[in-house]
């Protein structure tokens, strides 16, 4: 294992230099895999499996999810299943589903979970918060967690083009002796750029503090009132979305990725960089309080709990789906169609 420096803190993180994917193969020669969910991460790291040669099954439910699995390969009788079935046939459980779904269907894989099994997620969440979920796996099988960070979609993409999303793993409950190579070798075989060592806890925490941070809640936030004080200020639709959407995701987002925000303002106007410098520590004081608190709340539960009542109710896709309508229609989203299509690779010949 690689020893990094991390601005100053020395961690250690596993590459396919370190743990090679013929190792992976060997770990997990005698495992069948069940992956149950095919909805968000399931496609990702089940068709990545079995591209490298793991021994993987699908376990879902009947309709346009379990329509997409075959669509995808998986074959009815053989490699796709209902959950019980798959949950019954699998060594290594993978918790696929939602959040909610996994609370839901708990009952029913619990008694499949024999000895020697192994439980594997790619969240902390239903294992963190067990007093809320009511997760509580049995003391005679591993329970592990590879966690990648970024979508499914963006895993399997990552897969395809020859590189590797970064991963977070660890072990909750090692009753084998075995559970961190299983880890290990279950992030190498799934497409892991690298992987770094957490905690169900650290994960589940950080997780919740990042989506509902700067990666969705703060970066839809931001746009928005930027948007409306350029547009409540006289600038057109174009204007004001190309200044505060279409810069970013275009043109910036991809320098400071590439190298770092220092990188990216080096490459801008001296007049963008000192309005850049000089407006940060502004920017910072007045969401770190909204961070701080955020961050209570993901840490004592609350927003675990919201998120178990929310996603529970029967009618909860149906609000979902306002919800999502109602951002949809807002005037920044309806101009970015506009501007998105006028892109020069979207332009028809």
């Amino acid at each position: 294992m690689a020893q990094m420096n991390f601005g100053g803190v020395i961690e250690t993180v596993v590459t396919s230099k370190e743990f090679s994917l013929e190792k992976a193969r060997e770990v997990l020669k005698d495992e069948v895999i069940a992956v149950i969910g095919y909805g968000i991460q399931g496609p990702g790291q089940a068709c990545n499996l079995r591209d490298n040669g793991f021994n993987v099954i699908v376990g879902q439910r009947q309709g346009k999810t379990y329509e997409k699995a075959v669509a995808d390969g998986w074959v009815p009788g053989k490699t796709l299943f209902s959950i019980e079935e798959a949950a019954q046939k699998g060594t290594i459980l993978c918790m696929l589903l939602s959040d909610a779904g996994q609370i839901q269907v708990w009952p029913t894989i619990k008694q499949y979970l024999k000895p020697g099994k192994t439980l594997y997620y790619s969240h902390g969440f239903a294992i963190n918060w067990s007093d809320r979920t009511g997760v509580v796996p049995p003391k005679d099988v591993d329970v592990i967690m590879v966690a990648p960070k970024g979508s499914g979609t963006s895993l399997r993409t990552m897969f395809c083009e020859g590189r590797g999303l970064n991963c977070s793993y660890a072990v909750y409950q090692d009753a084998s002796g075995k559970a961190k190579d299983k880890t290990l070798a279950f992030g190498i075989g799934i497409g892991a750029g690298y992987l770094f060592e957490t905690t169900f806890q650290r994960e589940a925490t950080s997780d919740l503090t990042g989506e509902r941070g700067s990666l969705m809640g703060a970066i839809q936030g931001l746009l928005l009132a930027q948007y409306e004080v350029l547009r409540e200020n006289g600038h057109t639709p174009s204007e004001a979305f190309n200044e505060t959407v279409e810069e970013l995701t275009q043109s910036l987002g991809p320098l400071f990725g590439q190298k770092g925000m220092d990188w990216m303002y080096a490459n801008c106007s001296t007049t963008a960089q000192r309005g850049a410098l000089d407006w940060a520590p502004r920017f910072h004081d007045a969401i770190k309080p909204v961070m701080e608190w955020l961050y209570y709340s993901v840490k004592t539960g609350n927003e675990a709990q919201i998120s178990i009542d929310s996603n529970s109710k029967p009618d909860y896709r149906a609000g979902l789906e306002k919800e999502l309508e109602a951002m949809r229609n807002q005037e920044m989203w309806r101009a970015g169609e506009t501007v998105r299509k006028l892109r020069p690779e979207n332009q028809e010949d």
